[in-house]
């Protein structure tokens, strides 16, 4: 890619930064397909929309989705619930739902399609569909996606290896359920994208949280058999996010915590890193 293609790919905001003459890695402008960062939004932190609306207007440049955790969402007014989504949209960030339709499926399967409605009615842009807690048979799975496609919707399937992952699950819970053969993630994936998912979600416990040592072999053949723009990698923990940069280059689409934004962009950019990091991280357009 030649400098005027790169300029051209540059955001305005992007182009106007400070320091315009210190080289940085050059990253896909928003709408991005590679590179994605999305965050955690109000559930281990309570965050106001006041406080939002500030967080985008200085990082929302790095920003590309926010997600609502455990169906925090259905505990909020609902003028609440669409001032986060417009603030949000006007920053030029998608939003996801989280995991949450399990807990429909559980408790009330035959209100799934009114589940769906109403998440569109409020003006969401993915529904997760996680099946961390429950076991959910693929065709199942597949039909959720299609429903989910035909309202409009986009699906996000969120797969792991890890039966029971989620809701800070104790490491000895997690143990004793015992870990998924990772074929069937990724069987599960290819199965879900053929079906038309826009991208899935990796569950990160027992794979680079609550495993010891990390499954590093797991996250390889996601990335070799399902493709690396295919993915999300759940990272909320600077090492596990330091760790895939590292290895997979600033590209590798990465879910993190709201408090991770600057650290992760620096990595990116290849502003700033630790020991093993710090003037390695890199891109040739």
């Amino acid at each position: 890619m030649s400098d005027g293609e790169i300029a051209r790919e540059q955001s305005e905001v992007w182009k106007n930064r400070l320091f315009p003459f210190v080289p940085m890695n050059d990253r896909q402008p928003k709408p991005r397909t590679r590179s994605i960062t999305e965050i955690r939004g109000p559930y281990y932190a309570s965050v106001t929309p006041t406080y939002l609306k500030e967080l985008f207007e200085v990082f929302g440049e790095h920003i590309d989705g926010l997600k609502f955790s455990g169906g925090s969402f259905s505990l909020l007014p609902e003028e609440a619930v669409k001032k986060y989504l417009a603030i949000a949209h006007d920053a030029g960030i998608y939003v996801s739902t989280g995991g949450w339709i399990e807990n429909v499926i559980v408790r009330a399967a035959h209100h799934v399609d009114d589940y769906i409605a109403e998440v569109k009615r409020l003006g969401f842009d993915y529904i997760e569909l996680s099946t961390g807690f429950i076991q959910l048979p693929i065709p199942d799975l597949l039909r959720l996606v299609e429903k989910v496609k035909k309202a409009g919707l986009k699906a996000k399937p969120e797969i792991g290896i890890q039966f029971g992952a989620g809701g800070d699950t104790t490491r000895e819970e997690l143990e004793a359920e015992g870990t998924r053969d990772p074929q069937i993630l990724i069987d599960t994936a290819r199965a879900a994208l053929d079906a038309g998912a826009d991208i899935i979600m990796i569950e990160s416990e027992g794979i680079t949280e609550n495993a010891d040592p990390w499954r590093t072999d797991v996250a390889a053949r996601i990335i070799k058999e399902v493709g690396q723009e295919n993915v999300m990698f759940e990272a909320a923990d600077p090492k596990v996010f330091e760790w895939y940069v590292k290895n997979y280059g600033i590209d590798i689409n990465l879910f993190v915590d709201h408090s991770q934004i600057f650290q992760l962009e620096c990595l990116r950019r290849g502003v700033w890193g630790t020991k093993s990091t710090f003037g390695r991280i890199t891109t040739y357009r």
